[in-house]
């Protein structure tokens, strides 16, 4: 995995369910940061929604976006020009997602985002992929995943903190992607 100049990276988010005004404003933050930073969002799509909030400020920003979505996904029509790829199966969404992206950012969501975002570092190789993971730790999202990978990844993965890292703001959020893209490969 190179460095970029303009990095690829994707985003995990859901503004279903509590907290959708603050989990909005966390995605619109994120994504007019990246887009600002020179970064390429790549995100999911799929039957139940898209992170629209992350979507709309990046391309706000000037940012570059790409979208996989499943085959029923329907694009808003707010986001008319936003490329999308579709992709109907789903490990195929998950395998095309990783080949377009260096890192991925976690960002309090549901427990469905989490999971893809499981399910793609897995399909990329996990830590010995060599693909490094941010979490967005906001109000404590992902405390439960901090104690996880130091309780299970510490023992499994040598060298885990270069892959998983954890951060409470945005612009810290987009050091640990920059450090992750230039550090993560040499472990």
């Amino acid at each position: 995995m190179l460095a970029s100049a303009h990095p690829s990276v994707a985003v995990f988010a859901s503004d279903k369910g509590p907290g959708d005004a603050e989990r909005a404003s966390i995605m619109s933050q994120t994504g007019s940061y990246i887009a600002r930073k020179g970064g390429r969002i790549v995100t999911l799509a799929e039957s139940e929604g898209l992170a629209v909030p992350l979507v709309t400020s990046a391309r706000a920003a000037g940012g570059e976006v790409l979208v996989i979505g499943d085959d029923d996904f329907v694009m808003p029509a707010a986001l008319t020009g936003v490329p999308l790829e579709r992709i109907g199966d789903a490990d195929q969404r998950l395998a095309h997602l990783v080949a377009q992206t260096q890192v991925f950012i976690g960002l309090p969501g549901s427990l469905a985002s989490a999971s893809r975002l499981f399910a793609s570092w897995v399909k990329s190789g996990g830590g010995a992929g060599g693909r490094g993971v941010v979490l967005f730790n906001r109000n404590r999202a992902f405390e439960a995943m901090r104690g996880m990978a130091t309780d299970v990844l510490s023992h499994a993965i040598r060298r885990h903190d270069r892959f998983v890292q954890f951060t409470d703001s945005v612009e810290d959020l987009w050091t640990k992607v920059q450090w992750l893209i230039n550090e993560a490969p040499r472990v």
